[in-house]
């Protein structure tokens, strides 16, 4: 499979990984895969964005549960990450971790099937953000030890395509989820609805299972012994890693263009906004929603990952260029003839070019941050900077004031300047491939 998959002569190529792992890349590769797509399709089934905002609001649940979805998911994954990379330091082994972190995952999700069928309202909304917290913190676990792990393993040219290949599966069954939530009322006896308790909790529980079966896959990736050191007490070894962003330039410019990259993310919502406020339908939003992120993760990932195993930090520039092209076209839009931002056909490519890019910022900004560390600073590299962009995620409520105050379309102009400056920072990065 490994070799069908990388398709190259050298599939055998070894660099910047122990020596003792290259006989074991191969299975460390695929099973790496394998356990990347399930937490993938996980990850689609419960889209904070998505998923979960449909769940509570179509059970009842208050609209202030529904805007902590995303901060509790995003930022909590992100800001423990600095004193959770010290315990992985004092572990030469550390899959275990990723293993434990997605069981943790997979049992929130149940618990959260049980929330789903016992509980309403606000009940209903304080288990959620309860549990996707707990969730979140587990998600934290898995990102210091994966990067670490996949940078041990995994050679330099293939780490992107596996981010890649496994971010493709994920958009096709994003597009099956959102073909069957399109479909199916209208082949049910009498147009019936399907958000309902029911398949709520068969969706999350589906995305359990696929959890818990990543984490059995994940058990078995042929891991070699790594290096121990900086593995202290957390709080002073947690300083003494944010002094990274001080002593290594080439770490702290990448820290920054992570930072305004952001910016690819943060447009999506808003851009959905303007569709919605002149769509002539109200779930064309949330389907076209789908369908784009789906897409755009089919086509695009393998593309990405080929191109990030080159030059990452150009896959960088060119998704924060495309997401800067693609706002610039929705302001002028907009301002000349919103009404088109409703028509599906506008709507759908809107969406699909804004997945793109921001697969494109996750794919290029991953596999550089994997590339430009070593085994003995690969998993302070990636605990500072989830730290520091779990931080600078909460500016973010700045945004909502902005748009109360001066309207979406003044969101977008603004993140359309950051975008820029994302662009012009991510290119002058220097290469690490």
């Amino acid at each position: 499979m490994y070799s069908v998959l990388v398709e190259e002569e050298d599939a055998r190529v070894c660099r910047d990984i122990p020596e003792a792992a290259c006989s074991g890349q191969p299975l460390a590769f695929t099973r790496q895969l394998a356990a990347q797509t399930c937490t993938k399709l996980g990850d689609a089934l419960t889209s904070s964005r998505l998923v979960l905002a449909w769940m509570l609001s179509s059970l009842g649940a208050p609209a202030v549960f529904i805007a902590l979805l995303v901060p509790v998911r995003e930022s909590l994954s992100l800001l423990p990450q600095l004193f959770v990379a010290q315990a992985v330091r004092r572990h030469p082994i550390r899959k275990t971790f990723w293993v434990w972190g997605s069981m943790g995952q997979g049992a929130c999700l149940v618990l959260m099937v049980a929330a789903v069928l016992l509980l309403e309202g606000a009940a209903l909304g304080v288990a959620v953000i309860g549990l996707l917290a707990l969730f979140s913190l587990s998600r934290g676990v898995c990102s210091v030890a994966a990067k670490d792990v996949l940078g041990k393993t995994v050679s330099k040219t293939r780490r992107g395509r596996l981010t890649g290949l496994a971010a493709s599966v994920s958009g096709a069954v994003t597009l099956l989820v959102a073909a069957v939530l399109m479909l199916a009322p209208a082949v049910l006896p009498g147009g019936q609805s399907l958000a309902g308790p029911g398949l709520f909790a068969a969706i999350l529980g589906l995305s359990a299972l696929l959890w818990f079966a990543a984490a059995a896959i994940y058990a078995g990736v042929p891991e070699v012994p790594g290096a121990t050191g900086g593995g202290g007490n957390a709080f002073t070894e947690a300083l003494r890693s944010l002094d990274l962003l001080r002593s290594d330039p080439r770490f702290r410019r990448f820290v920054v263009a992570r930072m305004l990259l952001v910016s690819t993310a943060f447009a999506i919502p808003y851009l959905v906004v303007l569709i919605q406020q002149n769509a002539r339908s109200g779930t064309a939003g949330f389907a076209a929603l789908l369908l784009a992120e789906g897409a755009a993760g089919l086509v695009s990932g393998p593309l990405w990952g080929r191109w990030s195993d080159r030059q990452s930090q150009r896959v960088m520039a060119a998704a924060a260029a495309l997401s800067l092209l693609l706002m610039l076209a929705t302001l002028a839009l907009a301002a000349w003839h919103a009404s088109w931002l409703g028509l599906p056909l506008v709507a759908g490519a809107l969406l699909f070019v804004a997945a793109v890019a921001h697969q494109g910022a996750r794919v290029g900004r991953k596999t550089y941050l994997v590339d430009m560390a070593t085994g003995d600073n690969r998993a302070q590299y990636t605990a500072v900077s989830n730290t520091v962009i779990g931080l600078f995620l909460f500016s973010g409520a700045a945004l909502g004031w902005v748009d109360t105050a001066f309207g979406t379309a003044s969101v977008l102009a603004l993140l359309a300047g950051v975008a820029a400056l994302a662009t012009l920072r991510c290119a002058a990065l220097p290469a690490v491939d």
